[in-house]
């Protein structure tokens, strides 16, 4: 049987959510084709003849290419069958299935991808498989064969503008967290597993035999199992010393097992990316992160005594979001020094509310909330003061322009500031020189995972 494996668009990284199923077909007998449409096109060749194609979907932005891209694959691959799986698939099943997908699959869906495989050989099209499975399952070495080359995906940046090529590994899935926002709660339900630590180390050095010189974790919360975690840098840093990393954890672990900051410092972590989302101790309630403007504040003490740098990430437009709290956001970002450390394009993110979410229990919520939007794949929102959504497009199609015209993390930074204060109707205070533009680790590829399609993105079919 011909499977082809297709992942729209995981932040610029290699897939393991394509190795990995890879892996699983391989051993069941499949003849199994690969196409990252981050880097490769629909090619026709690929798909002729395929009996079945899966589109791996982890996120917002994948989804909404996955969907365009449907009917381009159906006229390249007509008589195959349609799966789509990962954490967006289960959320957006109904519209998946009126667009003619088969098999909607989230969780451990390797045995599932195996049985689907197993139904259509006996001429089976109906799905049997549960959508969510959270079974427990034995992990095996991604097969990475069929994908483009690590050096064609997202690198380092080094703060002295070096370049590192990187791999991309899992020591875990799912979240014990129950974020209200987070896609990962749906699917996962407060449940996560455990990659074995040598199946990781497998797939790290697969990876460092192909280039990597620094592994980026895509661990939801690379601490929701401590021990594992130091089980698995300790092993990953006796073996490869000269290797670097970088981590996903919370806020709420970074102040809960300081004692493991000096551990992923002597083990080659630079720098490690927290969901801050706000600064407003009232919105973070409501999302449930568990974390205060305070904690935020301790956390980036810790972290520097360590010697690692924290790369925060936001959600600063939500229904609650007021002029003033924004400008308190970036207030706070100069007052912690870490205007560096935040792309741009995370101070224009706006909350996305897709089927499914969490926030959709919140009591009043669905006040603030028009109908579900298929195009969007979630529910769109209005704020109460039309300036608050004003100042978000602004500074939306500011960073767009800064970032196609190459300006500087400060200088976009700095019209952001300009953009808020006048918003407000305020004189925006002179920015200090120093203390906002330390340089630090980064990846060549923003956090951009809620993000709408680009252009470029449209284009590989």
């Amino acid at each position: 049987m011909k499977v082809v494996l297709i992942n729209p668009y995981e932040l610029g990284r290699q897939p393991f959510g394509l190795a990995e199923p890879a892996a699983w077909l391989k051993r069941a007998g499949c003849e199994v084709q690969c196409l990252d449409l981050s880097l490769q096109m629909l090619e026709p060749e690929v798909l002729a003849g395929a009996d079945l194609v899966a589109i791996y979907v982890a996120m917002h932005t994948a989804t909404r290419i996955a969907v365009a891209a449907l009917p381009r694959i159906k006229q390249l691959a007509p008589h195959a069958h349609l799966c789509v799986y990962g954490l967006y698939a289960p959320m957006n099943e109904a519209m998946l299935r009126e667009l003619g997908v088969g098999t909607v699959l989230g969780g451990e869906v390797e045995p599932a991808l195996v049985s689907l495989v197993q139904r259509l050989q006996h001429g089976d099209v109906t799905q049997t498989e549960p959508v969510v499975s959270l079974a427990k399952i034995d992990f095996v070495l991604p097969d990475r064969s069929g994908l483009p080359a690590l050096a064609r995906y997202a690198h380092l940046i080094t703060p002295e503008g070096g370049s590192k090529i990187v791999g991309f590994a899992e020591g875990s899935r799912g979240c014990k967290h129950l974020c209200r926002h987070c896609p990962v709660v749906p699917v996962y339900q407060g449940k996560f597993r455990i990659l074995p630590v040598e199946v990781v180390m497998q797939d790290v050095r697969q990876q460092v035999a192909a280039g990597a010189q620094h592994i980026s974790f895509g661990d939801p919360d690379f601490l929701n199992g401590p021990t594992h975690a130091e089980k698995l840098v300790r092993a990953l840093h006796a073996e490869f010393p000269q290797l670097t990393y970088d981590a996903t954890i919370k806020i709420q672990h970074l102040l809960a097992y300081p004692e493991l900051l000096p551990v992923l410092k002597e083990t080659g972590c630079l720098f490690i990316t927290s969901a801050i989302e706000a600064v407003d101790d009232r919105i973070l309630d409501y999302l449930a992160k568990n974390h205060t403007n305070a904690d935020f504040g301790r956390a980036v003490q810790l972290v520097r005594a360590a010697g690692i740098a924290l790369a925060p990430t936001f959600v600063p437009f939500t229904p609650w979001t007021t002029l003033e709290g924004y400008i308190a956001l970036l207030a706070r970002l100069v007052e912690l020094e870490l205007v560096e450390s935040v792309p741009p394009i995370q101070l224009a993110i706006r909350l996305l509310v897709p089927q499914g979410s969490e926030l959709l229990k919140l009591p009043g919520f669905m006040d603030y909330l028009g109908a579900f939007d298929p195009k969007l794949l979630g529910y769109p929102w209005r704020h109460s003061d039309a300036r608050v959504d004003a100042l978000q497009k602004d500074i939306q199609a500011w960073v767009t322009e800064a970032e196609a015209a190459g300006i500087s993390r400060h200088d976009s930074f700095a019209r952001i500031w300009q953009l808020a204060h006048a918003a407000a109707g305020l004189n925006a205070p002179a920015l200090p020189e120093a203390g906002v533009t330390v340089p630090t680790a980064r990846l060549s590829e923003p956090w951009y995972c809620c993000a709408e399609p680009t252009d470029q993105q449209l284009q590989s079919f």
